[in-house]
Parts: C-alpha cells; structure tokens; sequence
C-alpha cells in the first residue's frame, strides 16, 4: 500500500526540493514555539487552549520537539523525499487537529494552519500524493467536528464551515500543484533558452572574430560595445580599455560621421583614413533594431585590399583574354617563321634581302617568345607540388645551366645551410631559376663567383637568395619589376619576373627583389619540410 503512495524514485529529488522542506520545517518551528512561548508567559490567549489547556500546552511542545527532530533528517536527505514529507504532514495534521480540539474546534480558526503544509506538498510532490494529504486533513478535522458534536456541545451547523474548510484544502493543494508544474516547466524553457543563447552569441562572436570585415557595434552614447581582431588591425590599438571606450576619442572622423548618419539614413559608406594605422578604410553603417537612435553597427573594409581584389579580377580577366589572343596568334606566326626561314634558303639574294629577311626572323622569334611567355600565365593553376632536396636540386640545375649557357666554371657558386626540404612544383621551380639565373649572368661581370645560390632553413620556410655582382636595380625601378610587360631589355618581353612571381604564388611561396648597396638579389621564400639526409641522401 506504501508503494502506491511513496513509489521509489528513479531519480534524487533535486536539492531544491530538500531545501522547501526545511523551509516548511521552519515555518513549523515557528508557529509552534510561538504557541509554546505564549501559553508559558501568558496561559491562556483569547480562545488559543481554552477548552483545554493541558492538551494545547502539552501538543504544541509537542509540535516544537518533532519540528526539532526532522531538522537532521532534512539535512542528511534521509529517508525518501515524499516519505519523509508525508511524515511531516501526517504530523502537522496531528498536531494541529489537537490544538483546534484544544481550542473549541473549527470556530478557533486553527484548522487553517493547515494550509501552509498542503500548500508545501502540491509544489513539492506529484498530483496524486498532494490529494492524499488534502485527504487526510480533511479527514482529521471532520472527525474532529464528529467528536465535538457527539461527545461535548458542538453543533451539527459547525459542519458547514468544516467542509468549507476541507474543500478549501483540496482546492489549495490542487492549484499549488498546477502552478508549481507550470512554473517548473517556464523553468526548464527559460533554462534551454538561456543555453541556446549562449550557444548562439558564442558562435556569433566566433563568426565575427573571424571575418575578413573590421566589425564595431556602438551604442546610442556613442560607446564601442563590441569590436573583432580585423577592426583593431584597421584602426590599431584603442588609447583606452574597451568597456570605457568612446568613438569619438577613438575615431573623431568616424563619430562624426556617425552623427551624420544618423540625421541621413540614407548616407551609409564614408571613406576615411584611420588615423592610428593610416589605412585608408570605408566605413558601412547599419542600424540596429531598424531605430538608428539606438545603436549602430559599423563594418569596415580595407580599400587597399578591396582595391587588390579588384585588380587581381582584372588581371585575371586579361590574362585569359591574353592567353585566347596569343594561342590565335601562335599559328600564324609559327606560319611566317618558316615561310621567312624558306626565303633564306633561296640563292641569288641581295644585302638588302638577306637584311630584311633576317629582321622578319629576329621579330618572329621575338613575337614567338612573347607568345611563349604570355601562354605560361594559364599553367599556374595546373601546380602539383612535391617535397625534394634543394642542396641536390641545385646541384642538379647549375649543371644544366653552365653547359646551355656555356658559364665558366667559379662563375655560379652554391652554397646551403643544413638540409633544407621545399616543397614545390618541380618544373615550375626550374622555370623560376632559370629566368632568375638567365637575369643574373646577363647583367653580372662574368667573373668567377658572380653568380651565388645560397639556401637556409629559416624557421618554418625555406630561403633560396639567387645573387650577383652587377649593377643591381636603378630604385625608382625596383617597384615595377615584377609588372607585366615592364623590361629594360629591348629584346625582352617584360614577363618573365612576373611569371615567376605567379608560379611562386601557385605553389604557396614568395619572390622579392632584396635591395643591396651593390648587385642584384632576388629570395623566394618557401615551405619548409623537415629533411634529413637519410631521406635526402648527398
């Protein structure tokens, strides 16, 4: 029979629950040492013990002791929780029911301490266990009256106001119940909410930090909120913290363009100079909750890099437009080559002929190279880089490129520190030294050691710097070499460097020209992999 009203739980009741409980117990201890109090200093209270003052002296120390002795099964979460609740409340109706006895029943007014309990049990318990107990309350009082109209001189008319009674402690126990359930479940929903908006303003913030855009969220005191990593590359460090930051001491060209906004919807890009870094951004300005009196957010964007963009699109428009003209061009020009090559061949020619036949020959090989040169912009996109020893693969190249260009021995000189490792697309690798190297032995002294490989591990990349002992680059030149159709040559074609810095760029590495007091030097600069020299034999 227990079981059905004091099931055993799965689960522990949350701690909130034992924590009710000894609130209700200190409601109890309350009520009973004032009862216990007053009758000892004052006997008896108004109706409080009249009819019976032993009784009402003896159940509300009585009522004290017990409230006392639950403390430490309240504290030690022992025994189970509805049983432990039910013992309680079986107790408040005890000794409550003798107290209304001792007092002249119902008319005291005591059975409505009994609330307090009933109404402790529908928060704390399920449906049915708060029935119970309203049922047995309920019970107690009308035996109580039963008893009063049977054995003394208590009026059957009194039963009214009995079961009013009872019916108010089925009524209370029942909405507490309903209630406590509703705002239990309020509970659980505000509590997923808060989760989900926790989530939510994590990933936000992680989806800000990473943007390419600067982000600044202002108030409507004009005071910084929120701000990303990319807004304080743009604009450099504030002068103050952050929390306490004012646009207007960070950025006065911004906050006043702000304001201008603000009284101009309708103006949203303004293009500024930050004034910390000197970068010239655009600022974007959107409102928020669609009120620009409350706040603002501010996106900001590098114009030199939007201009890079722009650019990088119109090269590479030009280059497939390029790349289209110049295989046209191809056949016809390979078609005058050999039908120029076929004049020579005829006997009987003048001076005059045999000139401007060579002339035609030089300028189609010169239109043949270009054409070349220009067709190799589409195969940086065909990269398949491989990781190999750069000691060997210049031992290798400067083989090749002493006997093809017929370089004296002493002139080209290697040199490597460690065991370095790249890794690179190997013909696009040979097609950059080559154009680097052609450079170096048509502008050095011809000397030995004029020409100078040298190849480091530096830290996480790899450094090839291809050195020699000419002239160098005139500096109002060093901006524009690695412009397409730039040269000093008259017979080059002005794309070779900047073909090489593309196939650099493919294969995730850098091509600079290194400013010295004397000579020329270009460095690439590439991914370094770890080596050794059983993985890379000398």
């Amino acid at each position: 029979m227990l079981t059905k009203w004091f099931p055993v739980q799965a689960t522990r009741q949350p701690e909130a629950y034992w924590l009710s409980l000894h609130y209700f117990n200190l409601f109890r201890l309350v009520v009973s040492g004032t009862f216990t109090v007053a009758y000892a200093l004052f006997g008896v209270v108004y109706s409080f013990g009249a009819y019976h003052p032993a009784l009402f002296f003896a159940a509300s120390v009585g009522y004290l002791l017990f409230a006392l002795l639950v403390i430490v099964p309240i504290d030690v979460h022992w025994p189970r929780f509805n049983l432990l609740l039910s013992i309680q409340v079986g107790a408040d109706v005890v000794f409550v029911t003798l107290l209304m006895h001792a007092s002249g029943g119902i008319q005291s007014g005591l059975g409505l301490l009994l609330i307090g309990p009933l109404v402790a049990t529908g928060m704390v318990s399920r449906g049915r266990l708060a029935m119970f107990h309203a049922a047995v309350a309920s019970i107690a009082l009308l035996l109580e009256q039963t008893y009063q109209v049977l054995e003394l001189t208590g009026s059957t008319k009194e039963y009214l106001q009995t079961s009013l009674t009872c019916m108010g402690f089925f009524s209370t126990s029942g909405l507490a119940f309903v209630l406590t359930r509703r705002l239990t479940a309020t509970e659980k929903l505000a509590q997923k909410q808060r989760i989900d908006l926790a989530n939510l303003a994590q990933v936000n913030q992680l989806v800000i930090q990473d943007m390419q855009v600067g982000v600044l969220v202002v108030d409507e005191r004009g005071q910084v909120r929120q701000r990303n990593t990319e807004a304080e590359r743009l604009l450099g460090s504030p002068p103050a913290v952050w929390d306490k930051l004012l646009l207007g001491d960070y950025f006065p060209a911004m906050a006043r363009c702000l304001q201008h906004w603000r009284t101009n919807p309708h103006d949203k890009n303004f293009d500024l100079v930050a004034p910390a870094s000197g970068k010239q951004v655009q600022a974007r300005m959107s409102a928020i909750g669609g009120d620009e009196t409350l706040g603002a957010v501010i996106f900001l964007e590098d114009l030199s890099q939007m201009q890079e963009r722009a650019q990088q699109l119109k090269l590479a428009a030009l280059g497939r437009l390029t790349a289209n003209i110049a295989h046209e061009i191809r056949n016809p020009l390979s078609s005058i080559g050999h039908a120029t090559q076929l004049l020579q061949e005829e006997p009987d020619q003048d001076a005059t002929q045999i000139r401007l036949l060579q002339i035609i020959r030089d300028n189609t090989y010169r239109l043949d190279r270009m054409v070349q040169d220009v067709l190799q912009l589409n195969r940086r996109d065909r990269a398949a880089p491989e990781t190999f020893d750069l000691a060997a693969a210049l031992r290798q190249f400067a083989e090749q490129f002493r006997q093809t260009e017929k370089v004296p021995d002493g002139v080209m000189v290697l040199k490597t520190r460690g065991a370095p490792a790249i890794c690179f697309d190997r013909h696009h690798f040979d097609q950059v030294l080559w154009n680097l190297c052609r450079n170096a032995w048509r502008y050095c002294r011809q000397q030995a050691g004029s020409i100078r490989l040298h190849a480091a591990v530096a830290g996480n990349t790899v450094q090839l710097d291809v050195i020699d002992d000419g002239p160098g680059v005139a500096k109002p030149l060093q901006t524009q070499l690695f412009e397409p159709f730039f040269t000093t040559d008259s017979g080059g074609t002005g794309l070779g460097l900047y073909i090489a810095r593309e196939l650099c760029e493919a294969n995730g590495a850098t091509l600079d020209y290194i400013a010295t007091p004397q000579g020329g030097q270009f460095r690439i600069k590439g991914r370094s992999v770890e080596s050794n020299t059983a993985r890379f034999p000398a």
